[in-house]
């Protein structure tokens, strides 16, 4: 029985190190900014660009069920996650509602990112904001 068992178990411990989920610990990176575009309160002049500093962009692991971590964008508006697993991603960031549909006044400028390489460095771009 205990040549049947031991097998077994070293094959279930070979291939679940083989499945990594999305999520922290892998090699991989999501890099990428953040632009504002300011307008008045009623989107009806623009005032100028820059870039977002010091703005929360937040990134959900595979199907999670809210954001599984967060960052600031650094004084050029530039963020970096490091360190991830391959597979699904959503990168977003919030931004002034200029379609005034939703109450809050804010709405989220989503990304979805698929990370298919061990060492990837996958370029979400430039999320441009209103403000």
């Amino acid at each position: 029985m205990k040549k049947i068992i031991f097998p077994l178990f070293v094959s279930l411990i070979i291939g679940s190190i083989g499945c990594k989920k999305p999520g922290y610990g892998g090699d991989a990176k999501i890099v990428g900014c953040v632009y504002v575009q300011k307008w008045n309160t009623t989107f009806t002049q623009y005032i100028g660009k820059y870039p977002g500093k010091d703005l929360y962009v937040y990134i959900i692991y595979g199907s999670h069920t809210g954001f599984d971590k967060r960052i600031k964008t650094d004084y050029n508006g530039q963020f970096e996650f490091p360190y991830l697993y391959e597979g699904d991603y959503s990168v977003y960031v919030y931004s002034r509602d200029s379609s005034f549909s939703d109450l809050s006044g804010m709405t989220a400028i989503v990304k979805q990112i698929n990370i298919t390489e061990r060492k990837e460095i996958f370029n979400a771009d430039t999320f441009h904001i209103f403000e």
